[in-house]
């Protein structure tokens, strides 16, 4: 069931994710701070969140396509197993971008689900290029 995984991480990550935007909305409109919340809105840590929010649910979003794709196409894709597990591995660049911004992580995560995920899009498309097509008579 290549794929199956991808689906249930990326709903679950795109609910995470739209959730921590009310928590940015919170921040900019609501709290007792919101002045100095929206005066340093495009920088630092303020931007860092914001990039976290849009790129996890953008990677969300792939894990939903690329799973679904995979589902439906596995028996015919060689590379679906290694393909499915890169865009598992691409979540780690939103994650890691919390990380930095909350704990002081390095970015070294946010590099390797960066790749991750790059090399799983551009090896589907490679995949999905070279599949067989069939033709019903």
């Amino acid at each position: 069931m290549t794929g199956k995984n991808n689906l249930s991480a990326g709903f679950i990550f795109m609910g995470f994710f739209m959730a921590y935007g009310f928590l940015l909305i919170y921040m900019r409109d609501f709290a007792p701070d919101k002045e100095a919340w929206i005066a340093q809105y495009a920088a630092g840590k303020h931007f860092e969140s914001r990039l976290a929010h849009v790129h996890g649910n953008l990677f969300a979003f792939l894990n939903v396509v690329i799973g679904f794709l995979l589902l439906y196409f596995s028996g015919r894709l060689s590379s679906a197993k290694s393909i499915s597990w890169l865009a598992l591995g691409g979540m780690l660049m939103p994650l890691g971008i919390l990380a930095e911004v909350y704990f002081g992580a390095p970015p070294v995560f946010v590099l390797l689900g960066a790749a991750s995920m790059t090399i799983a899009v551009v090896w589907a498309g490679i995949a999905f290029y070279k599949m067989k097509t069939t033709h019903a008579s």
